[in-house]
């Protein structure tokens, strides 16, 4: 299935979800979330994804306390940016970017090629998301995206999140064990959320599969796409006030984030 395709399929099956008049509803506790999961599924393929598929994803999903924990939690943004760098960047890192770079040029040429993205931009995103693959995180993806669909504070972006994973799944890419990551439901090396894990994922190692777990490839180069079609501007500067920044804005909404990332780019770029 092609990208296009996927898009098209992700929107049907959310405008399909939204537009049902026994939409589940969300709910700020577990209380709710069995009933809210039970109708959530009937509604899941009704929007088109195979019942086996929901099912299979789905079985013995419960509501995760510690994720709503982490959502309410999100102290490291508060943070001044000096605070921020200081807790999120030091010399090892900066050192290890820099060698992989050098280390692998002929791929980042091929990608910078391609895609008009910098190496050093990329690689700076695997380095601040998950140290450079390190830390993708553990937490099973369908739990985290369930939990935070049913719960109200962002009930409709994570539904969007949920309905995609289990594209994800239903398309043959992974597995529902397959899938684990972060707190709220970011899969693979960069942390794509389901989503965009859809839409900008690529097989840029060559072997008949997308895989943001494991190829270091297809993550870099999947990471290089989203920022080419989200309007990267090869060959100009990306820092704060050009319209690259703006790229990188649209990655993170935190501002320390952002700086954080156009700030070690440059510390690669040397």
């Amino acid at each position: 299935m092609g990208i296009k395709t996927s898009i098209m399929g992700a929107a049907l099956a959310f405008s399909l979800l939204c537009g049902n008049a026994h939409a589940a509803q969300c709910g700020n506790g577990p209380g709710g979330f069995n009933a809210w999961l039970a109708e959530f599924k009937e509604e899941a393929v009704q929007s088109g994804i195979r019942r086996s598929t929901v099912n299979s994803a789905l079985s013995g999903v419960t509501y995760s306390k510690r994720v709503i924990g982490f959502d309410r939690n999100q102290k490291s943004f508060k943070l001044s940016s000096e605070q921020f760098w200081r807790r999120r960047v030091n010399q090892a890192m900066i050192d290890r970017g820099r060698r992989y770079i050098a280390q692998n040029q002929r791929m980042f040429s091929r990608m910078e090629d391609r895609y008009g993205v910098p190496a050093a931009v990329v690689v700076s995103i695997w380095a601040l998301e998950t140290g450079f693959g390190a830390n993708s995180g553990n937490l099973p993806v369908m739990q985290s995206l369930a939990t935070l669909a049913y719960d109200c504070r962002r009930s409709e972006f994570f539904t969007r999140e949920l309905l995609a994973a289990l594209q994800i799944v239903d398309r043959g890419d992974m597995r529902p064990e397959q899938m684990r990551g972060a707190w709220a439901g970011e899969i693979g090396q960069t942390q794509f959320l389901a989503e965009r894990y859809l839409n900008y994922a690529v097989d840029f190692d060559n072997d008949g599969r997308r895989d943001l777990m494991r190829s270091v490839p297809d993550v870099l180069a999947s990471t290089a796409n989203w920022f080419a079609r989200n309007g990267w501007r090869p060959g100009q500067p990306w820092g704060p006030g050009t319209a690259n920044y703006q790229v990188i804005a649209k990655w993170n909404r935190a501002s320390v984030y952002q700086e954080t990332i156009a700030r070690l780019a440059n510390e690669l770029a040397k």
